[in-house]
């Protein structure tokens, strides 16, 4: 594929994550299927996408000072050809400026006639001129915008973040935002160990290195697409973040027990659970959305799991029927703002805002109340998040068990595996990008007592 058919797809998606707040990773899975794109071209199309969704809010205010009309009244597909042009001038060194700049007034030209490539044009070269002395807000005269455009993120959640973190660790954790996740697998115990799947990855010429806080993690480096990798047909492992997979081991289900797995797809956690239980025993697994649960459902078929049964269920109205039985442990896999996945998915700091934060904080305590009731005494319930906001995760929690007198806080430290005991705030798991190189995932356990 030509470099400029890459640029046009880029901003297709850019234009399509802004318009229909889209997910990234499911517009361009889409798109490197589609196309018969070289592993370059793949490698290319999602460092521009990923990149001008890192850096968005940064080049925004540089445009901001360079645009002669609002951003936001700019046409939404020339605004984001900026964005995309501006990503490869400022932050890649691979793409030369003039390539990057003839491309971009191109498509404008293409897309919105001469005057729109016009205005690409004066833009963009304007600030080139000055791109070794770009203004940038002052940290004096005001913390929370500095720290919102030198490391691009909404400024709302930056002062959230100074009021949970202060101003080093909030920095230290914007910073880590930033970076690209790395491709990180789950042995399936069930099929093997951890060291003869790095080995059968070794022997293809794969980087595979033991993962610092799970016993059965695996990190990659220049993977390319998982589905392609030796082992994954067979299924010998899952595509699962490392904090991600410590969740299983704070549920520690028991082989023979019925164990609930609620919001679960697209399944990384349900299939971790399944293999923890030896596939013995029975796991119920809701999720409202049928699409992620047929997805939930390959995952289980390969990797060889009978244990797992799906339902499509909206579990904040209840359980009904043989749901309602009761179980010996339940995972709340809250939906949640997604703030602790930045890395993989940046597109989600500009799709949310904090009347998102009240709305799903109010539906994450609907949730985990109603689906409380249906844990037998001495049970354990689980409640776990991928994101940072204390109104998601320790709000929830005290809330419940402010409301619920028959359940207690365990400490989550007890059942982590050795590697991840550090991996603690008070009683909570709490998993920090800055601090541990994972996404972002809090934690409680509780027990039923009476």
């Amino acid at each position: 594929m030509p470099l400029e058919k890459c640029r046009e797809l880029a901003v297709e998606i850019l234009l399509k994550v802004e318009k229909k707040n889209a997910y990234a990773d499911i517009l361009l899975d889409h798109s490197l299927k589609k196309g018969s794109l070289s592993s370059r071209d793949r490698a290319l199309l999602t460092q521009l996408v990923y990149g001008a969704l890192r850096w968005r809010g940064r080049i925004d205010w540089y445009l901001s000072q360079f645009l002669h009309r609002s951003l936001s009244g700019t046409n939404a597909y020339i605004r984001n050809l900026l964005r995309l042009t501006l990503y490869q001038l400022l932050f890649l060194d691979k793409v030369p400026d003039y390539a990057a700049v003839n491309e971009g007034v191109e498509l404008a030209k293409r897309h919105g006639g001469a005057r729109a490539g016009g205005l690409v044009n004066g833009v963009v070269r304007r600030i080139l001129r000055e791109k070794d002395k770009l203004p940038d807000p002052d940290p004096k005269d005001d913390a929370i915008l500095y720290l919102s455009v030198r490391w691009s993120h909404p400024d709302w959640l930056v002062k959230k973040w100074l009021g949970y973190f202060g101003r080093e660790e909030t920095e230290s954790l914007l910073k880590a935002n930033n970076q690209e996740s790395p491709l990180t697998l789950r042995a399936n115990r069930l099929k093997g160990d951890r060291e003869s799947l790095r080995e059968k990855l070794r022997a293809r010429g794969f980087n595979a290195a033991p993962a610092r806080w799970s016993p059965q993690g695996i990190q990659l480096k220049s993977a390319g697409a998982a589905d392609q990798l030796p082992g994954f047909q067979a299924g010998l492992f899952q595509v699962q973040g490392e904090a991600s997979q410590l969740i299983g081991y704070l549920v520690d289900p028991q082989p023979g027990e019925r164990v609930l797995d609620a919001c679960a797809a697209p399944g990384g956690k349900t299939t971790h659970l399944a293999e923890l239980m030896g596939d013995n025993g029975e796991l119920i697994v809701t999720d409202i959305s049928v699409k992620g649960l047929e997805k939930l459902k390959h995952n289980v078929q390969r990797l060889g799991l009978t244990s797992v049964r799906p339902f499509a269920v909206d579990v904040s109205r209840g359980l009904t029927g043989a749901l309602a039985l009761p179980y010996d442990r339940i995972l709340v896999d809250a939906p949640c703002s997604g703030l602790g996945t930045l890395r993989s998915h940046p597109e989600a700091k500009w799709q949310k805002d904090e009347r998102d934060i009240r709305r799903l904080s109010k539906l994450q305590k609907k949730i985990v109340r109603r689906l409380s009731s249906y844990l037998k005494p001495g049970g354990i319930l689980v409640y776990a998040t991928c994101t940072l906001t204390r109104e998601e995760n320790e709000g929830v929690v005290e809330d419940f068990l402010d409301h619920e007198k028959s359940f207690v806080l365990d400490n989550a430290r007890d059942t982590l595996p050795r590697e991840a005991k550090p991996m603690i705030s008070g009683k909570y798991f709490l998993a920090l990008p800055h601090k541990h190189n994972t996404d972002g995932f809090f934690a409680a356990r509780m027990r039923k007592v009476k």
